[in-house]
């Protein structure tokens, strides 16, 4: 069993050198502790923020009387009574390096509000003296939103046990084919995750959480998912993070650097999930099947169940790409990479400023669009260009749609 997930949102492959004091992991480490100190170091080399990405190929219709007003915005999160459509998505533990930032994190939750994850925890399973390193995040924050965070190998009372040592309000369970496949270390049976996702949700005793490393998850995915029981799904696509290109580095030749970029991002994800029945806890604007992909569209989720909140991360690089998400059915949006960089080169109270910021900044942007509170910016007009348009027209998804939801495109 491996215990992967690091850092799930920023940039492109290369050597990490000693970036932002990260240097080489030193003393009598285990090789999971090595490995999630690489995977930091990695991360962080990985940072380009100006690397294009599909978020780019999203634009809004401007309509000049279509304003509100800033202060009568709600950030309110159709997630899990979230109070802003923003989180922090799972990153690292296990580690002296991990902790330091795990302690940040758990102060940024505590000074803002928003709901943090923390990396994989299934080292804690075989060396359980490296729980201090998460629990910091409670410890920091105990009264915000806190998700515990494993990998689908675990069995159900192995992830309720670490949602118990977290103290969590739900668990993250991370689906990473692409990166296993890459890591020298990793598995190759991943035929049971549907079982064990099954299993999990049936004994976390907490809401569930799945979501991808970086290659996003495909309509029939996310059908399966929610048909399992889950509460929420976070697509978490491409553009950010990139396993296969870390896991690559970390090998003698450099082998398997061709599953660097591997799947979809964020927003083909989102694109993927809209009209879905049963998934995403506020409306997309298209009517169920609109978008849909032939064979799953229609497909109903579980009688009288909930909607699966619908989470999006992956490359999110400032407030504009958080507000793209939204406006494309994501209920909150994660952000991993981004705040790592600032936590680690400018250290907590410069990453709580930026979030203070971001949170003025999204809701400024949503009265500019006339948007209300989150639910309304389905009801934006978008327009889905480039790459982002190609891959929709191949997957049989109507981007025409998106263009004109709004009241002032029905003239």
């Amino acid at each position: 069993m491996t215990q992967p997930h690091g850092p799930g949102g920023s940039g492109a492959s290369g050597d990490a050198g000693t970036a932002s004091g990260l240097g080489a992991p030193s003393g009598a480490l285990s090789e999971t502790a090595r490995r999630k100190d690489d995977h930091l170091r990695l991360a962080m080399a990985q940072h380009t923020p100006d690397r294009p990405r599909d978020y780019d190929h999203v634009t809004f219709v401007h309509h000049a009387l279509a304003g509100g007003a800033s202060d009568a915005v709600s950030l309110a999160s159709p997630a899990f009574g979230w109070p802003v459509p923003l989180y922090v998505s799972g990153m690292t533990g296990g580690t002296e390096q991990a902790t330091r930032v795990n302690r940040g994190l758990g102060v940024l939750g505590r000074e803002t509000g928003l709901p943090v994850a923390v990396g994989s925890m299934g080292i804690v399973l075989r060396e359980p003296e490296t729980a201090a390193s998460f629990t910091v995040v409670r410890e920091e924050n105990p009264d915000g939103f806190v998700l515990a965070n494993t990998n689908a190998n675990v069995t159900g009372a192995q992830a309720a046990h670490l949602v118990d040592v977290l103290g969590a309000d739900a668990l993250q369970v991370h689906l990473n084919a692409p990166q296993e496949i890459a890591m020298p270390e990793g598995d190759r049976d991943f035929s049971r995750w549907a079982d064990a996702v099954a299993e999990i949700v049936a004994a976390a005793g907490v809401p569930v959480v799945v979501k991808e490393v970086g290659a996003g998850l495909s309509r029939g995915t996310i059908a399966v998912l929610r048909d399992l029981g889950v509460a929420a799904v976070d697509v978490a696509g491409r553009g950010g993070t990139d396993f296969g290109a870390i896991e690559s580095a970390r090998r003698p030749e450099g082998e398997r650097a061709y599953l660097a970029g591997w799947g979809q991002s964020a927003v083909t994800s989102l694109l993927e999930a809209a009209g879905l029945d049963g998934v995403g806890r506020a409306s997309s604007g298209l009517a169920s099947g609109v978008a849909g992909v032939a064979g799953v569209a229609g497909s109903a989720g579980p009688a009288g169940s909930a909607a699966v909140a619908l989470l999006a991360s992956g490359g999110v690089r400032h407030a504009l790409d958080v507000v793209r998400a939204l406006a494309l059915g994501a209920d909150a949006v994660g952000v991993a990479g981004t705040f790592l960089h600032t936590l680690l080169e400018d250290g907590p109270d410069a990453l709580v400023a930026l979030v203070q910021r971001w949170l003025s900044e999204i809701r400024d942007l949503m009265a500019l669009l006339g948007a209300d509170d989150v639910p309304a910016l389905r009801r934006t007009d978008v327009l889905l260009s480039g790459p982002v348009r190609e891959y929709a027209e191949l997957r049989g998804l109507d981007v025409t749609a998106y263009a004109r939801r709004s009241s002032w495109s029905q003239v």
